[in-house]
């Protein structure tokens, strides 16, 4: 059964109430004009998730709404009296929950907004008692008007005669389109038009200069969209996906050498090595206050709220990076470097370079970078035994993500289907590694903080905890770095190497 309608365009609300009435007994409950206006995340989450959340004023207050977007049922709602940023902020526990799960530590910000104007009909049986609800929203700048059939449980028949007299006597048209992709495309905006993963598709034979321009040129555009909620710290994901875009651009520059004209890849890579470097802090302290939660609850009951003035240490520090970076991007050196760079990758290439490089297919180029770094990968994790320092494996860390990076450049190039198991061993091994890394880091960090809050007459409970904090963290490293032999051994195994070998160890070059 259809219950959410788009009416004719000759149909103006007052005719379609009056061929109701004509149809079945209803009361009109409500008219009035409204705005409402509708929130995601930066990236789309409640979209990708089949969501919209709404505000609506309703008696001079404001009601948060969470909605099915195919349908526009009801999911929960709130009272509000102005919209939250978070999903922790809503007071209501359904809300709260549902959209925690589904936003993480993303912002809820606001999309757009329509006016329209709403009516509530009841429709009644002969013993007044109401047997279904419609709303009709007429949207007069879209030149839209939709109406919802919300049935009642009990009166299912009712419903459904309901919705065959709208399609039928009515020929309104069923939808599933929500209203807010008609108010996107009226904006010149359709959903899901941010994404922090490359989507490329490179041709094989394009040359492989002017396909790096065009990887970098993605990048920028990653790093552009997330600038303003950077400076502004509208959430934690606007500087990660920031410094992730920066440093695939800065892999680039490093591995993708002999392409592009010396003298430029050298310019760019000191300036994106400087950004690399201020938006390291903010971001470690974006890291230390979103596992907050997992630190203090790793710890026992009796002694958790003892680490309350590492947050608050932590919270200050985070604050005052971000200041601080907030302050570097809107400086000239910043502002200079995005414009020169962005001026470079619009140039077209010389049309016969003196780079080597410049004048290979960008599938020459990408067989031999991949194949070269992934043997990389192989000769240092061989060297790796159970003597081996943490820098050690952090440097194979690295290696690991260049590789990834260049095989998500380049992945358009080869066989979805072969190319995917690969990456995920690739992940597999990074997902050990990083996280043997982090908890390296953590603990010195910890260290170091611990030395700074005992100067500051921090309270011996809290050093106690951090002291016992920090001994998690050991534990787990242990146990990360117990399990490098198995991820290694997995990445190293004959089926993945021939994996490697077919795809990119190319010999016509």
């Amino acid at each position: 059964m259809r219950v959410q309608f788009e009416l004719p365009a000759a149909l103006s609300a007052e005719k379609f109430i009056t061929q109701l009435s004509r149809y079945a007994d209803s009361q009109l409950t409500a008219r009035r004009h409204a705005k409402k206006t509708f929130y995601d995340s930066f990236d789309w989450r409640l979209y990708a998730s089949g969501l919209v959340g709404e505000v609506v004023g309703v008696n001079q207050g404001l009601v948060f709404c969470l909605r099915k977007l195919a349908n526009g049922k009801l999911v929960a709602n709130a009272g509000i009296a102005q919209p939250p940023r978070f999903a922790s902020q809503f007071e209501q526990a359904e809300v709260r929950e549902t959209l925690a799960q589904v936003l993480e530590m993303r912002a809820l910000l606001p999309i757009c907004t329509l006016a329209y104007e709403e009516f509530q009909i009841n429709v009644i049986n002969k013993d007044d008692k109401t047997v279904a609800r419609l709303e009709l929203e007429d949207y007069a700048p879209l030149q839209c008007r939709r109406a919802i059939l919300r049935p009642i449980k009990g009166y299912q028949k009712v419903a459904e005669q309901l919705s065959a007299f709208l399609a039928g006597q009515l020929a309104a048209t069923p939808v599933d389109r929500p209203i807010l992709e008609a108010a996107l495309a009226e904006l010149g905006r359709r959903p899901n038009d941010y994404s922090a993963k490359l989507a490329i598709n490179l041709a094989s034979a394009m040359r492989a200069d002017i396909a790096s321009k065009y990887i970098y040129s993605h990048l920028l555009k990653i790093i552009k969209d997330n600038e303003q909620g950077v400076i502004a710290a509208t959430d934690s994901e606007f500087l990660h996906d920031f410094r992730v875009a920066i440093r695939k651009t800065r892999t680039g520059l490093s591995q993708l050498k002999g392409v592009l004209p010396e003298a430029n890849r050298v310019e760019f890579s000191v300036f994106f090595s400087w950004l690399g470097q201020i938006t390291g802090p903010p971001r470690d302290f974006d890291v230390y206050l979103l596992n907050f939660d997992a630190y203090r609850d790793s710890l026992p009951a009796s002694v958790r709220h003892d680490l309350s003035p590492l947050h608050e240490f932590l919270l200050n520090k985070q604050q005052k990076s971000q200041l601080e970076l907030a302050k570097k991007l809107k400086c000239d050196k910043y502002a200079q470097g995005m414009a020169a760079w962005g001026q470079f990758l619009r140039e077209e290439c010389a049309r016969y370079p003196a780079e080597p490089g410049a004048r290979l297919t960008v599938k020459q180029l990408a067989d031999l970078r991949i194949w070269k770094v992934y043997k990389r990968v192989a000769r240092e994790g061989d060297a790796i035994t159970i003597y081996s320092a943490p820098e050690e494996l952090h440097e194979l860390r690295k290696t690991c993500k260049k590789l990834r990076y260049l095989m998500e450049f380049f992945d358009s190039l080869y066989p979805r289907g072969e190319l995917k198991p690969l990456l995920n061993h690739l992940k597999a091994l990074q997902e050990v590694l990083g996280s043997y890394q982090d908890y390296q880091v953590q603990e010195d960090h910890l260290r170091q903080f611990g030395i700074e809050m005992q100067a500051n007459q921090a309270p011996a409970n809290t050093l106690m905890a951090m002291g016992m904090l920090i001994q998690h963290l050991d534990r787990a490293k242990q146990q990360v770095r117990e399990c490098f032999a198995e991820a290694f051994r997995s990445f190293r195994a004959d089926e993945n190497h021939k994996g490697f070998k077919k795809l990119f160890a190319n010999r016509s070059v």
